[in-house]
């Protein structure tokens, strides 16, 4: 491809509102264009690396025997909330495809019926729609996106964990294959590869004395236990008036937020969920959602909801509260005469104690882990790195079968749902996660097996011969079936080699009066800094093996 008559053209400067290195190096390089807040288009540089990343992709799902279908980016509207819906002309409330889950269930209650039939694995690689979350890394959060997912469908649990690894290893040669290194971590659905970066919108804790990390979602900690050996008190309520926060509330009583039990109400399903936590933890949402079996709509109650359900926002306490499911983190046991809400405005009650005094509906570990937290193998202090998911890996069994009607018969002839594996990657993500990884002051340093062209072919100055020789050495580089990026442009060699730096092409080949008086090119691979002159009767020689150095 000629440089000069490349769709798309660099930029010196990225806007000004665009923080993540890669949302800027891939709008300066030509990668894409934002067409709007989420919304981007993909240009030749930018496909060509999409285009590359999904082949990799094809041969690690084949060799498993995977089949490629293509969905419908159009669902029923039904599945997916409000702000992914629409009408058609035809006034049908239809929605945007965001995740494929329950078009694969009406694919196997249609195709599959015998167990003979199982295992099968079939997988995507198409446009799906994000939900509309506002995050500044760019191509991480995009609003439409280019995404892999394959589902895996077996008779039983014990097939799909049999089955489980060879997904797991996939994973793990896509990820080596596109040139970026992965941390694989634990989540509450199944396993996460991540990178880490400083820009990343997840967080992950690890531990720096052992092996230890997961996802903040799942990650658990050693939790501190305070009076374990304490008398249990009689209750005795106090006024504390204008204490609806911890922090107001152990300023005015002088105790420690350990010594009190915080409320923190949900709702799901039209009824309000009491999350009671030790006053120094917080609670982890992904491990509630757990508890409670992942209802769908779980959110943060609203004011109308708790005063509906008789709350008192700020002094609440599960002391005598009826008709509210509470759900309690094992801290409350881990101490004795907490500090809890009264159910009354401006009182709390002191001594309260589980499970003298209260009863909960489930008592588990809902707490969050933090940075300085203990480690929970080892004992050390946990920290917390910022962290991008470029892939996952989980399990739904049976959950969206079941409601979909999705059977086989089993070899006694009895119906059975099928069981699933669902497992993602984002292309768009993907690629902007090897780029954070890959590149330095001047651009983009991309892996050959992805890279737009795996050769960028400079000629500079306006020279007959340089220019008949590059023009040459370009047909040439062709005919043998080499990829070539062509800066054929008439500037100056400045702004060739910034540019050549920006784009990131592996192997740069300079054609210049200089390289012909010594009857060779110019060579260097774009990760390091020295260059070497190549005679032209070991050019394509010495090219091969530098592409392969840099594989």
């Amino acid at each position: 491809m000629r440089l000069s008559k490349l769709f798309g053209r660099t930029l010196r400067e990225a806007p000004a509102d665009v923080e993540m290195v890669s949302h800027q190096l891939a709008l300066r390089a030509a990668l894409v264009r934002r067409i709007s807040t989420g919304i981007y288009s993909y240009l030749p540089l930018g496909w060509r690396v999409l285009t590359k990343m999904a082949q990799i992709m094809r041969e690690e799902m084949d060799a498993l025997g995977g089949q490629e279908i293509m969905m419908p980016g159009l669902h029923p509207a039904e599945i997916w909330p409000e702000p992914a819906r629409f009408r058609d002309r035809n006034r049908r409330d239809l929605g945007l495809a965001m995740t494929d889950e329950e078009v694969v269930t009406h694919l196997l209650r249609t195709e599959i019926n015998s167990y003979r039939q199982l295992p099968v694995v079939v997988y995507h690689i198409q446009t799906r729609f994000g939900d509309g979350l506002p995050f500044r890394g760019g191509l991480l959060r995009a609003h439409e996106f280019p995404m892999k997912a394959a589902y895996s469908c077996h008779a039983s649990e014990e097939d799909l964990d049999r089955f489980y690894p060879s997904m797991y290893q996939a994973y793990v040669n896509i990820f080596r294959r596109c040139g970026l290194e992965t941390i694989t971590v634990e989540t509450d659905t199944g396993h996460g590869f991540m990178i880490l970066s400083d820009e990343g919108e997840g967080t992950l804790i690890r531990c720096s004395a052992c092996e230890y990390q997961a996802r903040a979602e799942r990650a658990t900690f050693m939790k501190p236990i305070y009076d374990q050996g304490g008398e249990e008190l009689p209750i005795e309520e106090v006024a504390t008036p204008g204490c609806k926060t911890i922090q107001e509330l152990t300023d005015y009583l002088g105790v420690p937020t350990s010594q009190t039990l915080k409320a923190v109400f949900y709702a799901t399903g039209g009824r309000v969920i009491f999350a009671l936590i030790r006053g120094d933890l917080e609670v982890n949402e992904t491990k509630l959602a757990n508890a409670l079996g992942m209802p769908p709509d779980l959110h943060v109650a609203t004011e109308g909801e708790l005063a509906e359900a008789g709350i008192v926002a700020g002094y609440a306490s599960p002391v005598g509260l009826s008709g509210v499911q509470v759900v309690a983190d094992d801290s409350i046991q881990m101490g004795v005469n907490f500090v809890a809400g009264a159910n009354k405005e401006g009182y709390h009650c002191k001594n309260v104690n589980y499970p003298r005094d209260f009863s909960a509906d489930i008592l588990t570990d809902i707490a969050l882990a933090r940075a300085g937290d203990a480690c929970p193998q080892c004992g050390r202090p946990l920290t917390a790195t910022r962290s991008i998911e470029v892939g996952h890996l989980c399990k739904p069994g049976t959950r969206y079968t079941e409601r979909a009607g999705a059977t086989f018969l089993d070899k006694n002839g009895q119906a059975r749902p099928i069981v699933m594996g669902s497992y993602g990657i984002g292309l768009a993500r993907l690629m902007a996660a090897v780029i954070e990884q890959h590149h330095d002051e001047k651009g983009i340093i991309w892996p050959i097996s992805i890279a737009p062209y795996p050769i960028h072919l400079l000629s500079l100055g306006t020279d007959a011969e340089v220019v008949a020789k590059a023009e040459k050495l370009y047909a040439d580089l062709q005919t043998r079936g080499y990829e070539v990026l062509y800066d054929d442009r008439e500037e100056s060699a400045g702004v060739k080699f910034n540019d050549a730096d920006l784009i990131g092409v592996p192997l740069r080949l300079t054609v210049s009066s200089r390289t012909l008086s010594q009857n060779g090119v110019e060579a260097r691979l774009r990760w390091e800094e020295g260059r070497e002159m190549v005679p032209f009767d070991k050019l394509y020689e010495r090219i091969d093996a530098l592409l392969t150095e840099g594989c």
